[in-house]
């Protein structure tokens, strides 16, 4: 069991400022995406930030980063003991009911519209991408089970709806995770400095790639990526758990989380000014992404204040929609200016529009979040192997999530684990404070 002084009280639940950050990460993506719209109506609108859009991809490395941190938060020390086949079976359910629901609703309907397309074009082109996916039921198949990636050198065609290449590497890693937490959590007592040393390390490979040759995208890169930059997240975690936080680290934390977004702004117009435009030697920003995440997990003021808002709470929620959503909405819209002279590139009417299709896709998100995921995953993690999760003792609560709320007076204090002296340190103020609300106390003017 972790003791009450090894992992920060910041790091218990939701981790609000990580998840207003993964808005930031979603935007990104969707930027980039976006600056692919037929027509240069709006090109000096997107001049003064190119370089941070044209390497919006980018924003699938800081997801995957997000990830293993989140990952390796909420399931290290309950899969990390001893293998387990249940306890596997259930986290794997747990993913799927996270990220499958959505993922096979907008991939059957967007693959319903490619379908449509096929009937109206003669050239082959049925989604913008450079390779044409498969569109037949074998490939649907294999689309719904997310692992059409799983055999392809490269992501591009892989995928009906674009994006969803990094879901399927994403799932590729979690089918894996159950074997590297049993190594993670061996290693967990390991100092912090090594910890975030190797976090660091973990995106070089990739780093060096861009760095050197401007080009990321080589045979299985989508592997290097996936793997390296969960296994980063995952060591980020590890080593910010292992840190003492007080007042001064949170203000250092928060310091370096400004530096590292400056350092990333700074990475990003370097590599365009180095390739020209053309090529993506930004991509060497990576290697502050753990450092980044690490020092946002840490503090709760500067950076991490304005991310823990409601608003970039609530975006970093719908998050995963607006990534999956976006790009089924462009390319209709795409298609159709091309279809329909009266909103043709560089027309009064689809200059017009272009913008609103940015914010429908924002709309859409909301609303697939609101109705589709949020329910569906609720519904799901309380059938098969969701129904495996057994209560916790009142006392592993109280060290995982804090005593939400003191016990009955007329009830006694949970037993302690095994004798463990972080439980019974961690239990003894529920403990005080009902003795004190059982103890009758005189006040002037009135009786005892």
């Amino acid at each position: 069991m972790t003791s009450a002084s090894e992992t920060p009280v910041a790091l218990r639940g939701e981790i609000r400022s990580l998840t207003g950050l993964r808005i930031v990460a979603a935007l990104w993506v969707v930027c980039f995406h976006f600056s692919f719209t037929p027509g240069d109506a709006y090109t000096e609108v997107w001049k003064p930030i190119r370089p941070l859009v044209h390497t919006g991809a980018l924003g699938v490395d800081l997801f995957y980063v997000l990830s293993g941190f989140v990952i390796t938060m909420t399931y290290v020390d309950k899969l990390g003991k001893r293998p387990s086949g249940r306890g596997w079976v259930a986290f794997w359910w747990a993913r799927i009911c996270r990220v499958w629901p959505v993922y096979a609703l907008l991939t059957t309907l967007f693959g319903g519209w490619i379908l449509y397309k096929q009937t109206r074009v003669t050239d082959g082109f049925l989604v913008w991408q450079t390779k044409q996916p498969d569109v037949d039921f074998w490939a649907w198949i294999e689309q719904l089970a997310m692992v059409q990636l799983w055999h392809r050198p490269f992501f591009d065609g892989s995928s009906w709806d674009a994006p969803a290449w990094s879901i399927s590497a994403e799932w590729l890693a979690y089918v894996c995770f159950p074997l590297l937490v049993l190594l993670l959590f061996r290693v967990r007592r390991a100092p912090a400095v090594v910890l975030g040393a190797v976090a660091v390390l973990c995106m070089v490979p990739f780093a060096y790639v861009c760095y050197t040759t401007g080009n990321p995208y080589h045979p299985w890169s989508w592997v290097l990526r996936i793997m390296l930059g969960f296994l980063a997240g995952a060591c980020t975690y590890l080593a910010v758990r292992r840190m003492r936080i007080t007042p001064r680290v949170e203000r250092v934390a928060a310091l370096v989380a400004v530096l590292a977004v400056a350092e990333i702004l700074v990475g990003l117009w370097w590599g365009w000014w180095r390739g020209q435009g053309q090529e993506e030697y930004g991509g060497v920003v990576v290697l502050v992404f753990p450092v980044l995440v690490g020092s946002l997990a840490i503090s709760r003021r500067g950076l991490s204040k304005v991310l823990s808002t409601g608003p970039m709470v609530h975006g970093g929620r719908i998050s995963y929609s607006l990534y999956l959503v976006h790009v089924p909405v462009f390319e209709i819209f795409w298609t159709y200016m091309i279809w329909e002279p009266r909103i043709a590139p560089g027309s009064a009417l689809g200059t017009f529009l272009v913008p609103h299709v940015l914010l429908l896709a924002l709309v859409l998100a909301h609303l697939v979040y609101r109705y589709v995921e949020e329910p569906s995953r609720l519904w799901l993690r309380g059938r098969g192997p969701g129904r495996w999760s057994r209560r916790e003792p009142k006392a592993a609560q109280v060290l995982a999530v804090g005593t939400r709320e003191d016990p009955p007076a007329d009830r006694p204090a949970a037993a302690p684990v095994d004798g463990h002296p972080a439980v019974e340190a961690a239990l003894a103020p529920a403990r005080h404070e009902a003795s004190r609300r059982a103890t009758p106390v005189h006040q002037p003017g009135r009786s005892a």
